[in-house]
Formats: C-alpha cells, structure tokens, sequence
C-alpha cells in the first residue's frame, strides 16, 4: 500500500499558526482556539495585552495570489466608503502574508491574513427595520461593486456553479451508481431551466457573493458600531444584485415575498434593482445546490470533512438530492 499524503492542513499546527504571526511582530501570548470555518481555517488570537485578532490561513490551490488580492482590495474599497466590513489589517504595509511550514520531508505554503476581531449576533430576520437596513447598506456594496469587475476573480454564472461541478461530479464517479442516471437527468433538465430563466443582459457587478445570514453579525442597538457588519468576502465574485440578497429571506412563498419587499425598500432607497432579477432566485437557488455537492465531493481529502458531513455520498444524500432538484425544476417551471 502507498503512504497515504496528509493534507496541507495537518500540518497547520497552533505552534505553526503562533510562529508565522509572531513572524509579523504580532505579541502573541500563546492563546489561540478555532473558530467555525470549513473553506479556511480561521483563528481567534490572543495577544499580550489581553486583546485579540482573527487569523485567516487560505485553502492551499483554491485562490491564487492575484485573486485574494482582488478580495483584498474590493474589501479595502468598502472599509474606505464606511460599509460595515471586516477586512484584515495592514502589517507592515500589505494585508496578505505567506508563510511555509515543513513537516516529515514537506513543504505546505499557505497565505493568510490577520482581521481586527469583531464579534455580534445572529441578525433577527423576521424583523422587517432589521431587512432593511442590510437591503440599504448591501445596496451601497453594490454601489462600490459596480465601478469597475473583477479582473481574475470568477463570476457566479451557469458555467462555474452548474456545468462545472456537474462535469466534476461525474467524472469523479463521486455519484452512487443506483442514482447515477437519475441525478444527471434531473441536473441536466435543471440547468436548461436555469439558462432559460436568467437573462443574458443582466447586470454583473463585484459581490459579497456568499451573503447568507452565517456571515452576517448585529452588534445590538446602543453599543458601539450597532447594526449588522459583514465578515467572509472569501467568496466574492461577479454576479447578479439578485445574489446578495435571496439568502436573506427564508419561510413559506408568502412570508419570503414579504421580507424581500423589506428588503428592496431599503435597497432601492440607495440603489435602483432590476425587478427582474426577482425571476433568478430558483435559478440561482439551484445552481447552488449542484455546486454545494461538488464542493463537499472536492473536500473530502480534508478530515474535517468527513467528520462534519458523515452522510454525504451516501445512497439517502443523493436520493435526496434528486428530489431537491425535481422541486427546483417544478419551482423554475
């Protein structure tokens, strides 16, 4: 049998993580404890006088230098119009740092970034003040977003979010063989749904591109910076307004109809929206779907993978994925 290869993450031990940001003068007192990230892997670090920063250590091969750098800067270009980001602080004038750790006859480079630490809750979405507010502020992002596009970052489109992960997902043989078929008609008709409901001529501008309510913070009223703020630009990418928002709204047809109203008041008292973006969510919902299986299937060489998502590639999962896809397709229709 053939040696099996850690993944690069094995050896991102707390003393390698310690090391690299004593490395940038950062007066480290020895704390440190994970915080919830699968993509990343993202720390809380202590430093000397009691406070603390976030370190953020990028999934080796996802992003190259440019395209992090491209986060970095949009991210700058909000920080800079007062937009509630949390973007990672300049040390010794850049933002992003590279660090090379060695371990049983190997070399794993990672980039990283360190970020002001700013903690909040979860944003209470059923309140229609609360939608509002996040519609006008992701409405001035989108302001920001549309000045010029990304030049190396990907957009969110047919192509990278369906197409792509339906070709890795059977060319992988990640699919059991019983559902085989099935997934791929279903996948197949699902994606000639989407690119007949999603116009060719709408709208692309720079996103936060994964703005579910996860990686949306409140910091109750009263406090210092009240309000929601964003954190994980890690997915940004060019992509319909639309984009930004669906995630937001969640319940039965009606009450989604209701909190998207919210929603658009807030955003369209700072910026116009195409209405017809509206006719995009079950597209866009669905080319999420296929792309989150495929986005497990391609993590599964990271342990923290299987651990966390035992059932997936299960016979049940893809069964159930089949369904999801067949109330897509009824949803589109």
């Amino acid at each position: 049998m053939g040696r099996l290869v850690a993944h690069p993450y094995q050896v991102l031990t707390p003393t390698a993580v310690l090391d690299a940001l004593s490395d940038l003068g950062l007066p480290v007192d020895g704390r440190l404890s994970a915080l919830s990230s699968y993509e990343n892997r993202v720390y809380l670090v202590y430093l000397d006088d009691d406070s603390s920063v976030v370190a953020k250590f990028y999934r080796p091969g996802r992003w190259d230098l440019a395209q992090i750098e491209e986060e970095h800067a949009f991210t700058a270009e909000l920080v800079a119009e007062d937009i509630p980001v949390v973007g990672p602080l300049p040390l010794h004038g850049k933002t992003l740092h590279s660090m090379h750790v060695s371990h049983d006859d190997r070399d794993s480079h990672f980039w990283f970034s360190v970020s002001p630490r700013r903690g909040g809750r979860a944003p209470e979405l059923d309140d229609p003040e609360v939608l509002m507010w996040i519609g006008r502020l992701m409405a001035r992002m989108h302001l920001v977003g549309e000045r010029q596009a990304f030049a190396v970052r990907p957009a969110l489109n047919l192509h990278t979010f369906g197409e792509q992960p339906r070709e890795q997902l059977l060319s992988q043989q990640q699919i059991v063989p019983e559902v085989r078929a099935q997934w791929q008609a279903l996948c197949d008709q699902a994606l000639q749904q989407v690119h007949d409901r999603i116009p060719s001529d709408l709208q692309q501008l720079r996103l936060h591109g994964d703005c579910h309510p996860g990686n949306i913070l409140w910091t109750p009223l009263g406090m210092p910076q009240a309000g929601p703020h964003f954190v994980d630009m890690d997915d940004a990418r060019m992509g319909p307004a639309v984009q930004d928002l669906w995630m937001l709204v969640h319940g039965e047809p009606d009450e989604r109809r209701r909190k998207m109203a919210a929603v658009l008041e807030g955003y369209e008292s700072v910026r116009p929206f195409d209405d017809r973006e509206l006719l995009c969510i079950e597209a866009l919902r669905t080319l999420r779907i296929i792309h989150y299986s495929a986005w497990l299937a391609g993590r599964q060489d990271d342990p923290a993978f299987p651990m966390h998502f035992p059932w997936f590639g299960s016979a049940d999962y893809w069964r159930g994925q089949c369904d999801t896809l067949r109330e897509q397709i009824d949803l589109m229709g």
